[in-house]
């Protein structure tokens, strides 16, 4: 499977030597799962030209600093691609940003949230299982840094998966095909406790950062929403060769 992984953001400049691109960690995340996965890399922010939805096989949309409402110009454009993307049956999954900004791109709202910052490692309960995520597992835990969130769920969105912090933590778009999760499976501990130490005392209060930093001493599963989304990917890739097949018969 060859994956286009639109770049939407990059590590803070203080940690940014120390650890590798959003989209490296997000190949090195999936390679296992997918072992014929070739990845490329469109970086949106620097204003690399969005490719033909008809040439992509599936997408991957990541992280980013930036919040779906600023006005940065790739923004906007992003977001028609998106919808246009879905219109043609792109596989495509969202994380963190990705997550927000499908949301929007599909009717829905993401804003800053009033129960704050999401810092360190959440739980979240499966609300329903599909079948592309092999056996069933009611919680998972993920590293998070957010304080955006998807406010106003999409008409064609389902829940996956939720918490009390989070109530759309995880959203299936069954039109589009389309997955997306708030919470950061690429995020290894080591680069999760840089990063909030990078912005402790900064963006957030020096106690709530020390909580997340002691949160991140459990496991996390990562892994395991790899494995989803390798699921998600493989039953969407080859429902949309199928079709393809099909019309050309």
């Amino acid at each position: 499977m060859h994956l286009t992984i639109l770049e939407t953001g990059r590590p803070p400049e203080p940690i940014r030597a120390d650890f590798p691109s959003y989209p490296a960690m997000l190949e090195g995340l999936l390679s296992p799962h997918i072992p014929s996965l070739t990845c490329e890399t469109v970086r949106v922010l620097d204003g690399e030209p969005l490719p033909d939805p008809a040439t992509v096989e599936a997408a991957l949309i990541t992280g980013s600093p930036a919040g779906v409402y600023d006005d940065h110009a790739w923004i906007g454009p992003l977001k028609t691609w998106v919808r246009d993307a879905g219109h043609q049956g792109v596989p495509q999954v969202g994380i963190c940003f990705g997550h927000q900004l499908m949301a929007e791109a599909f009717g829905g709202r993401a804003h800053k949230a009033p129960q704050g910052w999401g810092l360190g490692r959440h739980s979240y309960h499966v609300r329903q299982s599909e079948s592309w995520m092999g056996p069933t597992r009611q919680r998972f835990h993920l590293a998070v840094s957010h304080q955006d969130q998807v406010l106003d769920l999409p008409a064609k969105a389902r829940v996956l998966a939720e918490s009390d912090f989070t109530p759309f933590a995880a959203l299936i778009y069954d039109h589009a095909p389309a997955l997306s999760f708030q919470g950061h499976p690429e995020f290894c501990p080591r680069f999760a406790d840089a990063l909030i130490r990078s912005r402790r005392g900064t963006r957030f209060a020096e106690d709530l950062a020390d909580q997340a930093l002691a949160s991140l001493n459990a496991p996390l599963d990562g892994p395991v929403v790899a494995g989803w989304i390798a699921g998600f990917y493989a039953h969407f890739t080859q429902a949309r060769a199928a079709q393809r097949g099909r019309a050309a018969a």
